[in-house]
Protein backbone atom coordinates (compact mmCIF):
# COMPACT_ATOMS: atom_id res chain seq x y z
CA UNK A 1 0.00 0.00 0.00
CA UNK A 2 2.92 2.18 1.01
CA UNK A 3 4.39 1.74 -2.60
CA UNK A 4 0.63 2.68 -4.43
CA UNK A 5 1.09 5.81 -2.23
CA UNK A 6 4.36 7.23 -3.31
CA UNK A 7 4.01 6.34 -6.73
CA UNK A 8 0.95 8.52 -7.01
CA UNK A 9 2.36 11.04 -4.80
CA UNK A 10 5.12 11.63 -7.55
CA UNK A 11 5.09 13.65 -10.51
CA UNK A 12 2.06 14.27 -12.44
CA UNK A 13 1.45 12.19 -15.36
CA UNK A 14 1.15 14.80 -17.68
CA UNK A 15 4.15 17.01 -15.96
CA UNK A 16 6.37 13.88 -17.07
CA UNK A 17 4.86 13.89 -20.66
CA UNK A 18 5.17 17.44 -20.99
CA UNK A 19 8.65 18.02 -20.48
CA UNK A 20 8.83 15.85 -23.82
CA UNK A 21 6.85 17.68 -25.54
CA UNK A 22 7.94 21.37 -24.42
CA UNK A 23 11.37 20.60 -25.85
CA UNK A 24 9.38 19.83 -29.35
CA UNK A 25 8.24 23.48 -28.65
CA UNK A 26 9.58 26.21 -30.92
CA UNK A 27 11.54 29.37 -28.98
CA UNK A 28 8.04 31.77 -29.69
CA UNK A 29 6.11 29.20 -28.17
CA UNK A 30 7.73 27.82 -25.39
CA UNK A 31 7.61 32.35 -24.57
CA UNK A 32 3.98 32.24 -25.08
CA UNK A 33 3.68 29.06 -23.14
CA UNK A 34 5.49 30.99 -19.91
CA UNK A 35 3.59 34.28 -20.36
CA UNK A 36 -0.13 32.54 -20.26
CA UNK A 37 1.64 30.63 -17.15
CA UNK A 38 2.28 33.84 -15.67
CA UNK A 39 -1.16 35.48 -16.28
CA UNK A 40 -2.86 32.06 -14.73
CA UNK A 41 -0.51 32.65 -11.63
CA UNK A 42 -1.47 36.28 -11.32
CA UNK A 43 -5.51 35.58 -11.49
CA UNK A 44 -4.85 33.35 -8.61
CA UNK A 45 -3.25 36.04 -6.41
CA UNK A 46 -6.04 37.62 -3.53
CA UNK A 47 -5.29 41.32 -3.20
CA UNK A 48 -5.51 42.06 0.38
CA UNK A 49 -8.89 44.53 1.58
CA UNK A 50 -8.06 48.07 2.80
CA UNK A 51 -8.17 47.44 6.67
CA UNK A 52 -6.13 44.46 6.34
CA UNK A 53 -3.69 46.78 4.16
CA UNK A 54 -3.55 49.00 7.05
CA UNK A 55 -3.14 46.24 9.64
CA UNK A 56 0.31 45.06 8.01
CA UNK A 57 1.69 48.77 7.53
CA UNK A 58 1.21 49.07 10.59
CA UNK A 59 2.42 46.15 11.99
CA UNK A 60 5.36 46.52 9.56
CA UNK A 61 5.82 50.17 10.99
CA UNK A 62 5.80 48.69 14.68
CA UNK A 63 8.27 46.17 13.81
CA UNK A 64 10.89 48.75 12.21
CA UNK A 65 10.44 51.29 15.47
CA UNK A 66 10.58 48.27 17.77
CA UNK A 67 14.10 46.73 15.85
CA UNK A 68 15.63 50.41 15.71
CA UNK A 69 15.09 51.32 19.41
CA UNK A 70 16.69 47.87 20.19
CA UNK A 71 19.63 48.54 18.11
CA UNK A 72 19.95 52.37 19.24
CA UNK A 73 20.02 50.56 22.69
CA UNK A 74 22.76 48.25 21.83
CA UNK A 75 24.65 51.15 19.99
CA UNK A 76 24.62 53.61 22.90
CA UNK A 77 25.19 50.71 25.45
CA UNK A 78 28.55 50.06 23.30
CA UNK A 79 29.57 53.63 23.03
CA UNK A 80 29.18 53.87 27.12
CA UNK A 81 31.01 50.54 27.45
CA UNK A 82 34.09 51.65 24.80
CA UNK A 83 34.39 54.82 26.41
CA UNK A 84 34.16 53.59 29.49
CA UNK A 85 37.40 50.71 28.62
CA UNK A 86 38.99 53.24 26.43
CA UNK A 87 38.15 56.43 28.15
Amino acid sequence: MSESASATSGRPERAAGSGSAGAKRGFFARIVLFVRQVIAEIRKVVRPTRNELLTYFVVVLVFVAVIMAFVGVLDLSFGRLVLWVFG
